[in-house]
């Protein structure tokens, strides 16, 4: 009996030994568009690795954040780094950056013009209401010589911080998610990469002006602070940072979108 004790004990310990451990499951919270296409790559490189990730699609750029902070995510993939600062200084959220993704570069967009110097004088230009993309169209419009704005206004101006407004241009502010419905009633637009696309409008060619794709505002994977050292952090952005994933996004984006790792 004690012979086949032992037998069945060392049996077990080898299958201990050399059983998987268990997969770690996570759950992503995502924007629709190009942030949950890539996530989709992602989570098929990273199921291999026993990381099991659950994308959830969220409709704007607030909730992401509140489900993260409040536990309702492990992470985030939706949000460059000003607004996530911007985020944190205003709501006291307890949750880092851990890893660069990708840049969406905003553009401009207009139904009724096919460039910004013929916008009327007097013209209705919308923007996103939030401070960090709605201070990206500022930055874009000072940049090529439509608006001067106040000095030291780093990466978030509002329409308070316009200083000269040659055009006399009408600024309005509307929900990031609701830009591109407004162009039929606006002169032009500044939208978002990943709603101009689920718009159907081509983020390189449609714009009457596009930002530089160097600045600031590389988007990132967020996590709660508490988690940031926690192995799977390490193994959700090492897949996301790979040369498939690069591959993945120049051969299904064509420039609209950027890889910035």
């Amino acid at each position: 009996m004690k012979l086949k004790t032992l037998a069945l004990a060392a049996t077990v310990a080898v299958i201990g030994a050399v059983a998987p451990a268990a997969a770690e499951s996570i759950k992503i919270g995502v924007t629709p568009g190009p942030h949950a296409q890539i996530l989709e790559a992602v989570k098929e490189l990273a199921a291999p690795k026993g990381l099991e990730i659950e994308i959830l699609e969220f409709s704007d750029y607030v909730v992401p954040n509140e489900a993260l902070n409040a536990g309702d995510l492990d992470a985030n993939s939706f949000q460059h780094k000003p607004y996530l600062d911007n985020q944190i200084a205003d709501r006291g959220y307890d949750i880092v950056d851990v890893g660069f993704t990708v840049n969406f570069p905003i553009g401009i967009y207009s139904e009724k013009v096919d460039s910004f110097d013929e916008v009327p004088d007097g013209g209705t230009i919308a923007i996103p209401n939030d401070p960090t993309n709605g201070g990206r169209v500022l930055l874009l419009l000072q940049d090529n010589g439509y608006l001067t704005l106040a000095d030291d206004v780093g990466t978030t101006p509002s329409i308070a911080d316009i200083v000269e407004n040659p055009k006399n241009l009408n600024i309005v502010e509307i929900d990031a998610a609701q830009l591109p419905r407004s162009l039929p009633d606006v002169d032009a637009a500044g939208i978002n990469t990943n709603y101009a696309e689920e718009a159907g409008l081509d983020p390189v060619n449609d714009p009457i002006l596009r930002e530089s794709p160097k600045g600031p505002y590389v988007n990132l994977i967020a996590v709660k602070t508490e988690d940031q050292d926690e192995a799977w952090v390490q193994t959700l952005v090492e897949t996301y940072q790979s040369d498939e994933i690069r591959d993945f996004i120049e051969e299904t984006f064509n420039g609209s979108v950027l890889a910035s790792w």
